[in-house]
């Protein structure tokens, strides 16, 4: 009515009255009444906004990748931005008069890629991949040292990174040779778990070994006692048998000494005496024996001897009468 309006602004919003080309008042949260005709309202919001992004870059060896995340800011000093962008606002419509609020957002995001560039054009393809963490903290710690970011005025809370993707093709080709790592230390897990049944295998083989050996060496050193034992024994043997020999000498020696002294006083005598006197026991067959020796060493002297077979024969049939009467008269010769 009358040109005069009202406006009410929330907390979370710094306006600035302008009449006349003057600030006639400014702050947050500011309710008042104002001559619309010669009046421009700025309203700058001051609460935190969050920027989704969507950016491509290249790495140290050429390959590009996508960054996908999101930007949170505030407008710190809303006068300063108020002076670098157009943030008056139509009372009627309570829109914006320019687009120059909603172009913020796209400067701040476009600001931040460039200093993204900088740290992901220093690490190859798979390096940035895996390095979520540094670029966001390289990207953010440029961000705070920025004067572009103090010139308009505003600050940046944080620089998040939802996802960095490559290309499909490149996705394709680092599947593969990582499916190919993946499948090699398979194989190479495969082995070793073999080799280690093998080496598992040989162990117990040699312990097998080692306790055969080890059996067969106590087998031998069985083997050698009992040898020594036996060879102990047939010395024990041989000491045994050259005792008995010795005995069997001494006595054969004594034997043979009693022999000789008994046969000693017989030495001196005449062997005709001692036929003699074997022949006074002998078999009369035995002293025509001896008889027909003694006439054999004379037959040189011996002209002629006739011996019937009559006289041969009654001797032969006699002789066991004649051996019997002997035997008797031998008794009697006793007696008498």
């Amino acid at each position: 009515m009358f040109g005069i309006s009202y406006l009410k602004i929330d907390p979370t919003t710094f306006v600035i009255h302008y009449s006349k080309g003057k600030a006639k008042r400014e702050g947050q949260g500011l309710a008042f009444f104002y001559f619309a005709p010669t009046s421009t309202i700025v309203a700058v919001p001051t609460e935190s906004m969050d920027v989704p992004f969507i950016f491509n870059e290249m790495t140290a060896d050429f390959q590009q990748i996508s960054f996908q995340g999101q930007i949170t800011y505030r407008i710190s000093d809303p006068k300063r931005m108020s002076q670098q962008l157009n943030f008056s606002i139509d009372p009627h419509r309570k829109g914006y008069l320019s687009e120059d609020p909603e172009k913020l957002a796209q400067r701040i995001v476009n600001l931040a890629q460039v200093l993204t560039r900088q740290e992901v054009q220093r690490l190859p393809l798979k390096d940035a991949l895996v390095s979520s963490r540094e670029i966001t903290a390289g990207t953010m710690n440029a961000i705070k040292a920025s004067d572009v970011f103090q010139t308009l005025g505003v600050e940046v809370l944080a620089f998040t990174l939802l996802a960095i993707r490559p290309t499909p093709e490149i996705a394709k080709a680092i599947e593969a040779e990582a499916r190919e790592a993946l499948q090699r230390k398979s194989d190479q897990a495969i082995a070793e778990r073999r080799n280690a049944a093998v080496e598992h295998e040989r162990r117990i083989q040699e312990n097998e070994l080692k306790t055969e050996m080890s059996v067969q060496q106590k087998r031998q050193e069985l083997a050698a006692s009992q040898l020594a034992a036996e060879i102990a024994l047939e010395k024990e043997r041989v000491k045994f048998i050259d005792a008995r020999i010795d005995n069997a000498r001494k006595e054969a020696d004594s034997q043979a000494y009693a022999l000789a002294a008994t046969l000693k006083p017989l030495a001196a005598l005449d062997p005709k005496v001692l036929q003699a006197l074997a022949a006074t026991r002998a078999d009369p067959r035995t002293v025509i024996a001896l008889a027909m020796k003694e006439l054999a060493a004379d037959a040189a002297k011996i002209g002629q001897l006739n011996i019937t077979p009559d006289l041969l024969v009654s001797l032969l049939q006699q002789a066991p009468a004649s051996s019997n009467a002997g035997e008797g008269d031998a008794p009697k010769g006793r007696r008498g």
